[in-house]
């Protein structure tokens, strides 16, 4: 069965080359444009892992974290960071938000796959 991934950046272009990346890796791809629209599409779709920006508004990705964590649904799922932000101080807010690894952007899209491959297969 194929795995989905839910991308949530308020990129639009760097949800664009998340998407079209997994896709190529024969991955479905559910996108979302910040914290809040991820979380309410979380809400009602069982996904296999998360890849989320750090800054973002309406719902930021340690506030996204928090909510996936404490929901039911998708609350195991492994969560990537996938950010500009690379300061320790950063990472270790999203390691204790529940974050399962990091990736700094700008990422080249083969590093994303092996993340992925090592992360759920």
């Amino acid at each position: 069965m194929t795995k989905i991934i839910m991308t949530a950046d308020d990129s639009a272009s760097v949800r664009q080359m998340v998407a079209f990346t997994l896709k190529q890796n024969g991955y479905d791809v559910v996108e979302a444009v910040d914290g809040r629209d991820a979380l309410a599409k979380l809400g009602s779709q069982k996904v296999d892992m998360l890849i989320t920006d750090l800054n973002m508004p309406n719902l930021d990705g340690l506030g996204l974290i928090r909510g996936v964590r404490s929901g039911s649904t998708n609350r195991m799922i492994p969560i990537i960071m996938l950010t500009t932000e690379s300061q320790d101080t950063r990472k270790a807010e999203g390691k204790a938000a529940g974050a399962t690894g990091w990736i700094i952007k700008p990422f080249k899209p083969e590093q994303l796959i092996a993340v992925v491959k090592k992360v759920i297969g």
